[in-house]
C-alpha cells in the first residue's frame, strides 16, 4: 500500500511524544494518591509535595478540579483620564459619562465608544475641540501628539497606548498570581478587549484572589475633613430622613446621628458605625437627595471606609470624609518601588514603603503643606490609616498600618511588590468551583465516558465483526493521541472537553461506517475481499472529509465565538475530528490491508447484520409532502411556544449570579425561594429576582438572582453571601458558621460553586452567540455551495439546519418549566446548537454526496428515482451513526451529572431531527429546487424500479 511506511513512522513518533507528554500526569497523580495516603504526615507530604511534575501534567478545568476562574476588566476611563492628564473639560467629561451608559449595553470597545460619544458631543455643541488640543490628548503624558496631528492619527496613538497598558496590567496580575504560588494558573488576555481571563484551579478564597487580583496597587494620599466640617451636613441629613426617608429606601425612624456613633470616635474620622448599619449609611450617603445637600466645602469630598476594624471596636468600621477636587485626582499617586514588613515602636506589624521619584515629591508637598493635620492613606478607595503629619517627608518613605495581621501584611507587600496596575480593575465574570463539586465531575464525566465507549465497542464489533475490532483499535489510539496533544498544547481539560471526546467517538464510528458500508456495497457488487476494502476506503473518502469539514467548521466557529468551557469543547472537538481523519482513515487502512495483503480474511459483518439494510428502498421524495406537513406543524408549535413562553435564559445572557448549595437533609425550593426573596430588595424597595431550583440531589439547590448585578465589587458578593447565609440559616445545622458556608469544603454543607456574570459580558455573550449561530450557517452554505456546485445544495441544506435549530429552542421553551434539570439557553446550550449543526450537515453531506456521485454516473432516469435511490442507499450509516450517537449521549445524559444534562437534552433533540431533515429538508427541498418538470430529461433510475433493486 503507498505511503504505509510514512504513516506507520508518523503514527509511532506521535504515540511516543504522547506517551513523553502524559507520563508526568500519570506520575503526579501517583504522587497525590500517596500525599492522600500520608494522611497528615507534614514531613512526608512535603517530600512527596517536592516529587510532583505539577507544571508538566495535564491542566484540568475548574469544573473538573475546582478553583477559582476571574475575568478582569481594567477601566478604560481611568486609563482615558490618565491620557488626558485629569482634564476636566466639559465636553471631555459629559463624552466620558455617556460611554459609560453606552458600554453598558455595546459589544464595541469602550475607545471607540468614547470616540464616537466625543465626535458626537463635539458637533452638538459646535465647540470644534480637535483630539490633539492640549485639554483632550495633546498633553506631555503623549508627547507623540502635536497641536496638528489629525483626529485619525490621534485616535490610532491614542488605541496603541491603551493596549500597551492593558499589556501592562496583564504582566503585573501574572507577577501576582505567581507571588501566591498557585498552581498551573492561566492568564491570558481576551483579544480585542481590555480583559484578562484568570483561571487557578485548586484555589478556594474567592475573597483572598479577587482583593489581590482587583486591587490597583496604586497608593494614593488625600487630605482629610474632620468631623466639624462634616457635622452640620450630617444634621441636615438627619432631618431630611425624618421627612423624605421613604423616598430614598431608608425608614424616616432612622437616626443617623446615632448610627454614627460620634461617642466611640478615636481617630481622625467622622463617624464610627456598625458593620451591619455600614449598607444603610452607604444607602444615605450615595442618595440623589444626599447629594444634593451637600454644602459647597463638600461638593467633592468622598465618604470612604477604613480597611478594616479598629482593634479597640472589632464589631465597627471607621468613615472617613476625604477632601476631592472636580476630577478626584490625588495630590500623590505614585507607584511604590520597594515595600517589606517591619513593626513600629510599640511593635504592631505595619509595612515600610519607598515611593518612585514623582510619589516622593509629591508627598513633600503635601506633608509640607499639612503639618499638624491628618493624611489619609488609601488603597482602591479603603483608608489603611489617617495620622496627623508631624513633619514634612522629603525622601518618599513612608510607613502603612491597619491593625495587620501577618498574612494580611505580607499579601499586602506582595501586591505592591509586583507593581501597579495602569488603572483600576473590577471582576466582570467569576466562577468558583468547590474541590467536592470538582471531584464528582471528575466521577460523572468518567462514568459516562467508559459507559459511552464500552456501548461503542460493543456495537461496532456485533455489526461489522472482524472490521469492528479495527475500528475499535483505532479509536483507542485516537483517544491516546488527543490526550496526549491536549497535554502537549498544554491545554485545559474540561467537562465539556470530556463530551467533545466522547462525540469525537462517535464520529469515528461515522467514519469507519461510511468506510464499511462501502466495502460491503463492493463485496454484493461481486469483488474479492481486497479489492472491495480498496474501493470501499476509495469512494468513502470524499464524504468523510466532507463531513470532517464541516465540523471542524463548526468547531473553529465555537472557538473563535464562543468563552471558557465553550471553547474547552470546541479545542477537543477540533483535535479530535483531524485525529479521527487520520486514525480511522489513514491508520486503520494500513493495519487492514497489512492483513488482507497476507492473505487473511476480515469480515465485514456478522450473520445478524449481513443483510440489514440491503435491499431496503423507501420512496422518500413522494413521501416528502407528509414530512413537509410534519414539519409545518412542529415549527408553529415550536415559534408559537418562542413566542408566548419565551426562555428561561441563563446568567450568562442576562446576568447575575448562580449559587450551587448542598443541604445535609432534602430541602424544599418553593420554601427557599420564599425565605429569599424577602431578603433581596433593591434601595427603591423593591424584590430583585430570585430563583432556587433543585439541582442533582435534592439536597442540592441552585440559586439564581440579579440583585446588585449592576455592582461588581467584592463587597457585593460578600453582601449577598451574607444574605444567604442569613435567609438559610433555618435549613443549616445550627453550629456551621458563615466561613464554613461560603466555603464548603468536600462532603460539607454550604456553597459548593458560584458563578457571577456581570451585565456587560452578558450582553457581549449574546453578540457572540448570535455571530456564532449565523457564521456557521454562513459557512457551511459557502462549502455545500463550492463543494457540490448548485445553489440548491446549500439552500437544501442551510433549511434543515434552520429546522432542527427551531426545533430545539421550541422544545427548550415548551419544556423548560416541567424539566428536572437545567434547560436554560446559556453558552452550554449555543454549543449544543452548532455541535447539531455540524452533526447534522454531516448526515447531510453524506445523502448529497451520494446524489452527486449517482448524478455523475447516470444510474437512473428520474430526479425522483434517484433521489430515492441515494438516500435508501445511504440508510445503513445513516441509522448506525444516528443510533451510536444517540446511544452515547444517553449514556451522558444519564451518567454525566447535572452540568451536562441540559447540553445532551440539546443534542438528543438535535441529533435525532438533524437524521430526520437530512432525508425529509435537505434532500427534499434540493429536489423541488433541482427539478424541471421534464422528467425524461433528467438520468437516474425510476421509482417504478424499486422491485428491480429488491430482486437483486
Amino acid at each position: 500500500m503507498q505511503g504505509k511506511g510514512l504513516i506507520t513512522i508518523v503514527a509511532i513518533v506521535l504515540g511516543l511524544i504522547c506517551l513523553n507528554e502524559l507520563i508526568p500526569t500519570w506520575y503526579a497523580s501517583k504522587i497525590e494518591s500517596q500525599i492522600e495516603a500520608a494522611n497528615g504526615n507534614e514531613r512526608e507530604i512535603k517530600t512527596l509535595k517536592e516529587q510532583t511534575l505539577k507544571d508538566k501534567e495535564m491542566k484540568l478545568g475548574l469544573d473538573l478540579k475546582g478553583g477559582i476562574n476571574v475575568l478582569l476588566e481594567i477601566n478604560q476611563r481611568d486609563l482615558v483620564n490618565d491620557l488626558t492628564n485629569f482634564s476636566t473639560n466639559p465636553v471631555l467629561i459629559e463624552a466620558l459619562n455617556k460611554t459609560d451608559e453606552v458600554q453598558k449595553n455595546s459589544t464595541k470597545s469602550y475607545i471607540d465608544n468614547f470616540f464616537v460619544q466625543f465626535d458626537a458631543i463635539n458637533k452638538a455643541k459646535g465647540t470644534n475641540l480637535k483630539l490633539a488640543d492640549p485639554e483632550i490628548f495633546g498633553n506631555t503624558n503623549l508627547s507623540e501628539i502635536k497641536y496638528n496631528t489629525p483626529d485619525d492619527q490621534v485616535k490610532s496613538i491614542v488605541k496603541r497606548r491603551i493596549d500597551l497598558s492593558v499589556g501592562t496590567a496583564f504582566e503585573v496580575i501574572r507577577t501576582r498570581i505567581d507571588k501566591v504560588g498557585a498552581i498551573q494558573p492561566n492568564v491570558q488576555r481576551v483579544p480585542g478587549t481590555a480583559r484578562i481571563s484568570v483561571e487557578m484551579p485548586g484555589m478556594k478564597d474567592r475573597d483572598k484572589v479577587k482583593k489581590m487580583l482587583q486591587t490597583s496597587a496604586k497608593l494614593q494620599f488625600w487630605e482629610v475633613q474632620q468631623a466639624q466640617e462634616v457635622v452640620p451636613y450630617f444634621q441636615s441629613l438627619s432631618t431630611m430622613i425624618a421627612a423624605k426617608g421613604d423616598s430614598i429606601g431608608i425608614s424616616k425612624k432612622t437616626d443617623l446621628m446615632k448610627l454614627l456613633q460620634f461617642e466611640k470616635l478615636q481617630s481622625n474620622g467622622v463617624g464610627n458605625i456598625k458593620i451591619s448599619d455600614t449598607a444603610t449609611v452607604n444607602k444615605i450617603l450615595h442618595s440623589k437627595l444626599a447629594q444634593s445637600l451637600r454644602p459647597a466645602n463638600l461638593k467633592y469630598t468622598q465618604f470612604l471606609w477604613g480597611y478594616k476594624p479598629e482593634s479597640t471596636s472589632p464589631d465597627d468600621l471607621v468613615l472617613y470624609a476625604i477632601r476631592g477636587n472636580i476630577n478626584q485626582k490625588a495630590p500623590v499617586d505614585g507607584a511604590v518601588e520597594s515595600a517589606k514588613i517591619s513593626y513600629d515602636d510599640l511593635g504592631r506589624i505595619v509595612v515600610d514603603m519607598q515611593m518612585d521619584s514623582k510619589g516622593a515629591k509629591e508627598w513633600k508637598t503635601l506633608t509640607e503643606k499639612n503639618v499638624g493635620k491628618p493624611v489619609a492613606v488609601t488603597l482602591d478607595g479603603n483608608v489603611y490609616t489617617a495620622p496627623n503629619v508631624v513633619n514634612a517627608i522629603p525622601n518618599g518613605r513612608t510607613q502603612i498600618s491597619g491593625n495587620f495581621s501577618q498574612e494580611e501584611a505580607k499579601e499586602l507587600v506582595d501586591v505592591l511588590g509586583a507593581g501597579k496596575l495602569p488603572a483600576g480593575a473590577k471582576v466582570v465574570q467569576d466562577t468558583v468551583v468547590g474541590p467536592s463539586l470538582g471531584q464528582e465531575s471528575i466521577n460523572a464525566g468518567m462514568m459516562s465516558f467508559a459507559i459511552a465507549f464500552l456501548i461503542i465497542i460493543v456495537y461496532i464489533i456485533f455489526y461489522y465483526g472482524g472490521a469492528g475490532v479495527y475500528a475499535v483499535i483505532a479509536m483507542v489510539i485516537n483517544l491516546f493521541y488527543i490526550f496526549g496533544i491536549m497535554d502537549s498544547g498544554d491545554f485545559t481539560l474540561t467537562l465539556p472537553g470530556i463530551a467533545g471526546m466522547v462525540l469525537t467517538m462517535a464520529m469515528a464510528v461515522d467514519t469507519n461506517v461510511i468506510i464499511y458500508e462501502r466495502t460491503k456495497e463492493e463485496l454484493f457488487a461481486g469483488k474479492n475481499i481486497l479489492q472491495a476494502y480498496k474501493d470501499g476506503f476509495k469512494h468513502a473518502l470524499s464524504a468523510i472529509i466532507d463531513g470532517h469539514l464541516t465540523t471542524l467548521l463548526t468547531a473553529a466557529v465555537l472557538f473563535f465565538f464562543g468563552t471558557g468551557p465553550i471553547k474547552g469543547f470546541a479545542i477537543t472537538l477540533g483535535i479530535g475530528i483531524i485525529m479521527t481523519l487520520f486514525t480511522s482513515v489513514a491508520l486503520s487502512r494500513v493495519m487492514i490491508f497489512s492483513r488482507l495483503e497476507k492473505g487473511k480474511g476480515l469480515s465485514v459483518w456478522t450473520a445478524p447484520t449481513k443483510n440489514l439494510f440491503r435491499n431496503t428502498w423507501i420512496d422518500f421524495i413522494g413521501k416528502r409532502k407528509i414530512a413537509y406537513g410534519i414539519s409545518v406543524v412542529l415549527t408553529i408549535i415550536s415559534l408559537g411556544s418562542i413566542f408566548t413562553n419565551g426562555f428561561k435564559y441563563g446568567i450568562d445572557f442576562t446576568g447575575g449570579r448562580n449559587y450551587v448549595i448542598r443541604f445535609e437533609k432534602p430541602v424544599s425550593a418553593e420554601d427557599v425561594e420564599s425565605d429569599l426573596v424577602k431578603l433581596f430588595k433593591t434601595e427603591d424597595g423593591k424584590n430583585s429576582s430570585v430563583e432556587a431550583k433543585t439541582f442533582g440531589n435534592d439536597n442540592q439547590l441552585k440559586i439564581s438572582t440579579d440583585y446588585l448585578i449592576e455592582d461588581e465589587s467584592l463587597k457585593a458578593d460578600q453582601t449577598i453571601e451574607h444574605k444567604l447565609y442569613e435567609g438559610l440559616k433555618s435549613h443549616l445545622p445550627a453550629k456551621l458558621t458563615f466561613e464554613e458556608f461560603k466555603g464548603a469544603d468536600k462532603g460539607q454543607t454550604g456553597i459548593i460553586s458560584s458563578e457571577k456574570v456581570g451585565a456587560t459580558v452578558a450582553d457581549d455573550i449574546v453578540t457572540h452567540g448570535v455571530l456564532a449561530v449565523v457564521a456557521a450557517l454562513a459557512g457551511i452554505f459557502i462549502y455545500i455551495l463550492v463543494r457540490f456546485r448548485k445553489w440548491q445544495f446549500s439552500l437544501g441544506a442551510v433549511a434543515a439546519l434552520f429546522h432542527d435549530a427551531v426545533i430545539i429552542l421550541g422544545a427548550y421553551s415548551l419544556l423548560h418549566r416541567f424539566m428536572p434539570f437545567n434547560m436554560e439557553i446559556n453558552q452550554d446550550f449555543i454549543a449544543a446548537v452548532l455541535t447539531v449543526l455540524g452533526y447534522s450537515i454531516n448526515d447531510t453531506v453524506i445523502i448529497f454526496d451520494r446524489i452527486r456521485e449517482y448524478l455523475r454516473e447516470k444510474k437512473s432516469v428520474t430526479l425522483a428515482g434517484l433521489f430515492d435511490d441515494s438516500i435508501s442507499s445511504t440508510l445503513g450509516r445513516t441509522f448506525n451513526t444516528t443510533f451510536t450517537v444517540l446511544l452515547v449521549i444517553l449514556a451522558i445524559f444519564i451518567f454525566g451529572g447535572d452540568n451536562l444534562r441540559g447540553f445532551m437534552f440539546a443534542l438528543l433533540i438535535g441529533i435525532g431531527f438533524g437524521a430526520y431533515s437530512s432525508i425529509f429538508i435537505a434532500s427534499a427541498i434540493a429536489y423541488d429546487f433541482l427539478k424541471t418538470g421534464k422528467e425524461d430529461e433528467v438520468h437516474g433510475k425510476s421509482t417504478s424500479d424499486k422491485e428491480v433493486l429488491a430482486s437483486k
